[in-house]
């Protein structure tokens, strides 16, 4: 073999290896890809928090009940007692669906023509999808017993038709349209991913190339500094959320049904997360190309456990529980809530709280980490 060229490949994995942080990225974010994508990739929805406003209470509807929570898809996490607070569940998200059993449902049964409504929050058509597949099949499986056992018990089958019957109705995304449920996750993804990444490239690169130090001499303040480097980026970031509300509603007939200036405002919330987290790993890094790594390592988890691509509910319980962690989870609630069903901030103040709590914290230790790298 060519001696010149093993020189230059040996020289190559000298620095490789030298480059201990970087080494490590490389090798750590196949490994987090894998776990991510094997257990979060999946569209096998489960758990559907469940609204129940059973006004028979009745051992017939607690059998039906029993039916929902048997097969899994679905948790009643809610018991109601009026179909405004399914609306208040299913518009804050707690609830994906409701139940409602009418007062005369036991003696419909027994008359062979009862009739169950089940509600749907179709902002998220995957998991409205499977979870009126899953109401539609525990109908007729729950139907199909209660016919073997009038005709174990009577030896006649009076009826071929079910007798219970469930009418769903899809809320927000009747349609299940899946462009209304991936555009808002596009805003969230590109405010992170722009802010993140423009911010910690454009520190390291002010250092790479000894302009840093030129303005650490000047009478330039450390929060002058921070403050003229993130702006601009603040401004792009606004101009890309308003670029893609117009062409999503334009283009694919994306309803905007809340508040625009409310969507801004905590646009910019968010926005500020995410150039906390580019600020913040641009004092970690030495080079431009750590920098993109270091974003990286947060940008992967944050896309695949916010709910952008798959639901949550489809997820293992400690990736559910992870998922807390990620500010990108509450700004896609918020966003989507705001777009699609026009809450009030009351509605959302859970979300808004913890991406707020998010942006000043991750925003404040960066800002100090970088002055105390500047001094």
């Amino acid at each position: 073999m060519n001696p010149r060229l093993v020189s230059i490949i040996r020289k190559e994995f000298i620095q490789i290896f030298r480059d201990a942080r970087t080494l490590a990225m490389i090798l750590v974010i196949p490994i987090m890809q894998l776990f991510l994508l094997g257990y979060s990739a999946t569209n096998d929805v489960r758990n559907v928090p469940l609204a129940v406003l059973d006004q028979s209470r009745s051992p017939e509807s607690r059998a039906l009940l029993d039916a929902y929570r048997a097969a899994d898809y679905f948790r009643v996490a809610y018991d109601v007692q009026s179909e405004a607070e399914i609306e208040a569940l299913i518009s804050s998200g707690k609830a994906r669906a409701a139940v409602i059993i009418p007062p005369d449902y036991a003696q419909r049964l027994s008359d062979g023509d009862a009739q169950v409504a089940f509600i749907l929050d179709g902002s998220d058509p995957t998991s409205a999808s499977t979870a009126l597949s899953a109401a539609q099949l525990i109908s007729q499986s729950h139907s199909t017993e209660i016919l073997a056992e009038r005709f174990a018990r009577t030896g006649v089958n009076l009826k071929v038709q079910p007798p219970v019957t469930v009418h769903t109705t899809v809320w927000y995304n009747p349609d299940l349209v899946s462009a209304y449920f991936m555009i808002p996750g596009v805003i969230g993804m590109i405010l992170y991913a722009i802010a993140a990444i423009l911010t910690a490239t454009s520190v390291v690169r002010e250092r790479e190339r000894g302009t840093i130090e030129q303005l650490i001499v000047t009478p330039i303040r450390p929060w002058e500094l921070v403050v003229g480097k993130l702006t601009p980026y603040v401004i792009l970031g606004f101009f890309n959320t308003i670029e893609v509300l117009a062409f999503g509603h334009w283009w694919f007939g994306m309803p905007i049904r809340g508040d625009l200036g409310l969507i801004f405002l905590l646009s910019v919330v968010f926005l500020i997360t995410g150039l906390g987290i580019g600020l913040f790993a641009s004092t970690i890094a030495n080079t431009q190309q750590e920098a993109m790594l270091t974003v990286w390592m947060t940008l992967l988890p944050s896309i695949f456990l916010s709910g952008f691509f798959f639901p949550l509910e489809a997820m293992p319980a400690v990736l559910r529980w992870l998922s807390y962690l990620m500010p990108l989870r509450y700004y896609l609630v918020i966003i989507r809530s705001l777009l699609l069903k026009d809450v009030n901030l009351a509605m959302i103040q859970t979300d808004v709280i913890a991406m707020t709590l998010f942006a000043a914290g991750i925003m404040t230790a960066a800002a100090l980490r970088f002055r105390k790298r500047l001094d």
